[in-house]
């Protein structure tokens, strides 16, 4: 087959504006925007968030700026709108162990009105205990009770005195304490010296009475101590018989406004005994005192603190359930803290001082996470793992190991977390995760696997449209005409290089459209027409084209040496693409090949200097089995061939040239001279089926560029794949030169078409009985291998030589 020759209408696709039913995108707003290209994704992400069992958490994967996020966040919210509102956690105070605060889980809204009840039940307890235990009733029952006590203690005391007289002391109180002096015949008290010079035998005496008196005044105070512990627990008794009434009515209105059912009501129930009893032990410091009122003003405010309640998560004003999004998982965000507060060398905190963290606040909801973010951190990333597989949150500071201070230590009672999680990451990430994880495969059984491109249609065109109108809208851009929309999707499909595909990566689209409704402003336009969309490119061209501009400038100004016109043996013009990230761009580079008689087969002066990659490596390896297959019949080979790329200094990879190495060589073996107007593009595989490349569209254009500031002159034009066919995607200007026939585009299926096109000669194939025809370039190369084997055994066997010298 010869090859074929396209014209203008195979070189791009051209959407009418007429075909897209509406004249601006003002008209579509009210249409609902759909998943565009993305069914897939979509399918499996309602299932994936429409799942209740554990473990069937999302991982999505896509490139970035295909609306992974987004999309799945609308997804989301709509999904949450449905469901259950769930209930709020609080944190309580232990009051078995202080260290390990309560968790309660209350029907949302009730966690704030519970902290709201037991604040209100706090001062109450601070305005009416007082006047209580001052009243009138407590000051009658006290007194009778002191009475009685005062009663029997007086009589104690009295049998203590009367024991005392008898054995010559005199007994009195002082300062809380008993005192006893010695008293003379007189009755008066005598002093320490008068003591000493009584007789020794009265001293005698008077030693053993004072022992008999100390004896019986412990005796006395073990009497009495008990009457006093009875009469303290009696107006104790009194006190809380005063006071718990008020408690029991306090809380049990706090219990009536909580009107709904709780799950938690037993948890409840006894904390609220538990605060009855803490309140009733501890009525005193609701007594103002005379001795230190700042202590006990101290005190009463640190009893009433065990009291508040800390409300983590309030879901009053949610509608269904909670969505988030955490753009900064650091442990305390996702997994909440625990706050301290340095008091004299100590780092202090109890349990008002825990807060939550995102998985907290998703709780009955759903969470989304961007697993670059999660990675970055290993400790982040190991706790997660350990949550997923348990489904329990232990709220920790893992900080206060390192700190240098002394710190109380904090444990929360753990708490069940059921909240789906949404993992956005790149392919990459989900099959290296599963490779080193394999329990990440079963925590996330949900794969939402985003296109990068999809099938073009009339409907995608139409779904297209409405998402321009809701970024305008969202934006407040200016509405885009028809033929704006039309031009945005032709630039779509060039994306991805596919005139039967359109680009999934909107981010792109929402750039041209935002930059495109800037152009249409500063010129006061109404709407966006399509010579802004034109502006917008070429103005995002300018800013990203200078290493393009300068290597184009270099070719023109004779620095990188090219051939326009002419033929030439050995020697063709290749067409390579750079991609710098953010801008692509083609280039044309020399390929030369010289040929020898030798042994050593076809020499890739590249892979010699280690300039090429393994993909290079690999197409230049076929290139020689093909060759090899070509001319078996003279097998083996006596063949040196080198290839290079001429002037090319940073290295080469890719596969795209071995048509371009495969014409040079052959041209080299026939001494054919190639056209250099065509340059050329094309892997080939082991049978010389020219198989498709990629950055065609590049490729040409470069070469276009070039050979216009040269001047076309009719000759031009390109090489390329059939396969490619459908990946042309060429600017119009250029289209328009093919249309006037000042440059070409040539497709060949088959290596040999491509050498037929570039020689003018017939390539010879398919072979006859006797071989290549003589007059074909499989012919002429076939000459040249016969002689080149034939100097080979001459110079293998030189006395052969000299007799057919003779």
């Amino acid at each position: 087959m010869a090859t074929s020759t396209l014209i203008p209408g195979d070189l791009r696709v051209t959407i009418a504006a007429e075909s897209l039913g509406f004249s601006s995108t003002a008209e579509l707003v009210q249409q609902p925007l759909p998943w565009i290209g993305q069914a897939r994704a979509q399918t499996a992400a309602r299932f994936g968030l429409g799942m209740a069992q554990r473990d069937y958490n999302l991982f999505v994967l896509g490139e970035v700026g295909s609306g992974r996020s987004s999309l799945l966040h609308q997804l989301m919210r709509e999904v949450a709108a449905s469901k259950v509102v769930p209930p709020d956690l609080c944190y309580l105070h232990n009051f078995d162990a202080p260290d390990k605060p309560c968790a309660l889980r209350l029907p949302a809204g009730q966690g704030r009105m519970l902290r709201q009840l037991m604040a209100q039940m706090c001062k109450t307890l601070q305005k009416e205990i007082p006047p209580r235990l001052n009243g009138p009733d407590f000051k009658a029952e006290s007194a009778h009770i002191e009475k009685i006590y005062k009663l029997e203690e007086a009589k104690a005391y009295a049998d203590l005195d009367a024991f005392a007289e008898a054995r010559s002391f005199a007994l009195y109180r002082e300062n809380g304490h008993l005192v006893f002096t010695l008293l003379g015949e007189k009755g008066n008290a005598l002093t320490e010296s008068e003591a000493r010079s009584l007789p020794k035998e009265r001293r005698a005496r008077i030693d053993q009475s004072e022992q008999e008196l100390r004896e019986e005044i412990t005796r006395f105070l073990d009497k009495t101590r008990p009457m006093m512990q009875v009469m303290n627990e009696d107006l104790a008794a009194l006190r809380r018989q005063l006071v718990k009434p008020l408690l029991e009515h306090a809380l049990q209105e706090n219990l009536v406004a909580l009107n709904e059912p709780l799950k938690d009501a037993v948890k409840l129930d006894a904390y609220l005994a538990q605060v009855i009893t803490d309140v009733l032990d501890n009525l005193d410091l609701f007594r103002p005192s005379d001795e230190d009122e700042e202590l006990r003003i101290e005190e009463l405010a640190t009893l009433l603190s065990r009291y508040r309640v800390n409300l983590l998560v309030d879901n009053e004003r949610l509608k269904g359930a909670p969505v988030l999004i955490e753009n900064n998982p650091s442990f305390h965000a996702l997994f909440g803290s625990i706050e301290y507060q340095p008091e004299e060398d100590v780092l202090l905190t109890d349990f008002s001082h825990i807060r939550p963290g995102s998985l907290l606040k998703a709780h009955g909801g759903f969470l989304m996470l961007h697993v670059r973010d999660l990675l970055a951190d290993e400790l982040v990333w190991e706790k997660l793992r350990r949550f997923t597989r348990s489904g329990r949150l232990q709220i920790e500071e893992p900080s206060q190991m390192f700190t240098p201070m002394a710190a109380v230590s904090l444990a929360p009672e753990a708490v069940d977390v059921d909240v789906k999680i949404v993992l956005i990451g790149s392919t990459e990430q989900y099959y290296e995760l599963q490779e080193a994880d394999p329990e990440f495969a079963r925590r996330f059984r949900v794969k939402v696997d985003f296109a990068e491109s999809f099938l073009a249609n009339a409907q995608t065109y139409s779904a297209c449209a409405v998402f321009v109108a809701h970024t305008a809208e969202r934006l407040g851009l200016p509405h885009f005409s028809a033929q704006a929309v039309a031009r945005l999707l032709e630039d779509s499909h060039r994306e991805v290089d596919d005139q039967l595909r359109q680009s999934a990566i909107f981010a792109h689209t929402e750039a041209l459209v935002m930059e495109a409704a800037t152009v249409c402003r500063m010129r006061a336009g109404a709407l966006v027409e399509a010579a802004d969309i034109e502006s917008a490119l070429q103005a995002r061209k300018l800013r990203h084209d200078y290493p393009d501009q300068r290597m184009q400038e270099a070719i023109t100004e004779g620095e990188w040496l090219i051939s326009l016109q002419g033929e030439k043996i050995g020697q063709l013009n290749g067409l390579s693409q750079i991609d710098l990230g953010d801008y692509r761009f083609g280039l044309p580079v020399r390929v030369t090949a010289r040929t020898f008689a030798g042994n050593e087969g076809l020499l890739n002066i590249e892979r010699e200097v280690a300039m090429s990659g393994p993909i290079h490596d690999k197409g230049v390896l076929i290139l020689h089995s093909y060759l090899s297959a070509l001319f078996a019949h003279m097998a083996p080979l006596a063949l040196n061939a080198s290839i290079v790329f001429e002037q090319e200094y940073h290295g080469i990879e890719g596969d795209s040239a071995s048509c371009a190495e495969l014409y040079v060589v052959l041209s080299s073996l026939s001494n054919l001279p190639l056209r250099q107007g065509i340059a050329v593009t094309g892997a080939v595989n082991q049978h010389g089926e020219v198989l498709p490349v990629g950055g065609v569209n590049e490729k040409i254009e470069g070469y276009f560029r070039i050979c216009e500031k040269a001047g076309l002159d009719g000759t031009q034009g390109v090489l390329i794949p059939q396969r490619n066919r459908r990946h042309l995607m060429l600017e119009r200007r250029l289209v328009d030169c093919v249309a006037q026939g000042l440059f070409h585009i040539y497709t060949a299926e088959h290596a040999s078409e491509g050498i037929a096109l570039l020689t003018g000669v017939s390539s010879g194939m398919p072979m006859g009985a006797s071989g290549y025809a003589h007059d074909s370039v499989l012919g002429h190369a076939q000459k040249t291998l016969q002689a080149y084997r034939r100097a080979c055994q001459l110079a293998d066997h030189p006395k052969l030589a000299h007799r057919r010298a003779r």
